[in-house]
């Protein structure tokens, strides 16, 4: 291994995330001969093939899988000296990979704002997406942190709250329970629903609630985005439950408003996670360090900015 250059275990790591020659030449802006050439001479210093072609699709072997776990912890060591050396300069600099869940995407970049006026060196990359595909990057280790309404277990995750959650009942403000207050939570089983995609935290923890209460629902439509759900309730498709964090985009022209049900809001809390074996870079620690201690200072948007009906 000692004969083996960092470009050479540089363009298998790219090689390995992409499985195509094609793709990891254009990446690293090298020909894909290139490549090709540096997989081989690589090849040579280990002793053993490192992919393995079936059919059109290229397969990390066994020893390709070891050094590609290898690869990553160099490069991510040499990563994290380069930001520890810019922090000893006094520049706190380097890249801060985050993954949320998309709707953590209506508060997070405005944290990201304020945290990166504190270190303008800072470059940021920021993956939205759902539950399911966020327990994959974790499993590829492809991220620092990561933001989620409900850590997945068995993921082997350090976890740790940092700003609530709660869930409110969103109707068109021409509704007929709006204005209304402490409306019986079991007005809404005659309710039609717009609800998320099967699976998700909120579906999951609405789903709980009612079934304590003995209610069923009835749900018109499902939709994977939050702002879909929200113009669908603004078209009398029906209510929904929502994070209070959609909300934040409304204002008093608003055609949604909050009813006032008892039992809601349903109370849950935003975490920041890692992998509880990894070892964070000098960026990523002081971003979770900043969530932790600048959390009283993230807003969530009060009822009040809704239109009232």
């Amino acid at each position: 291994m000692i004969q083996a250059t960092l470009h050479q275990l540089k363009v298998f790591e790219t090689m390995a995330r992409h499985g195509s020659f094609t793709r990891a030449a254009e990446e690293l802006l090298i020909t894909q001969p290139t490549v090709s050439s540096q997989i081989k001479q690589l090849t040579k210093v280990i002793g053993l093939p490192l992919f393995e072609q079936i059919g059109k699709r290229l397969y990390l072997t066994e020893a390709g899988k070891e050094l590609l776990q290898t690869c990553q912890e160099i490069f991510g060591r040499l990563e994290n000296f380069e930001m520890k050396v810019a922090d000893l300069k006094g520049t706190r600099q380097g890249q801060l990979r985050l993954a949320i869940i998309t709707t953590a995407k209506y508060f997070i970049p405005r944290i990201l704002g304020t945290f990166c006026q504190q270190y303008p060196g800072i470059d940021i990359s920021l993956n939205v997406t759902n539950h399911q595909h966020i327990q994959e990057r974790m499993m590829e280790n492809r991220d620092d942190l990561y933001v989620v309404s409900e850590p997945p277990d068995g993921m082997g995750l350090s976890t740790q709250p940092f700003l609530d959650n709660n869930l409110v009942v969103i109707a068109p403000k021409n509704h007929p329970l709006a204005g209304k207050q402490n409306i019986p939570i079991t007005n809404l089983d005659d309710e039609v629903f717009i609800m998320r995609e099967s699976g998700s935290g909120t579906r999951r923890a609405i789903q709980k609630l009612f079934y304590q209460h003995g209610l069923s629902v009835e749900v018109r439509l499902e939709l994977g985005s939050n702002e879909a759900i929200k113009h669908a309730i603004a078209g009398n498709l029906g209510i929904s439950i929502l994070s209070q964090h959609t909300l934040i985009s409304e204002g008093k022209d608003s055609e949604l408003t909050i009813l006032d049900v008892e039992h809601f809001p349903i109370r849950r809390r935003w975490y920041v996670a890692y992998l509880e074996d990894k070892q964070l870079s000098v960026v990523a620690q002081a971003f979770l360090d900043y969530l932790l201690q600048e959390n009283a200072n993230f807003s969530v948007p009060p009822v009040s900015l809704l239109a009232k009906a």
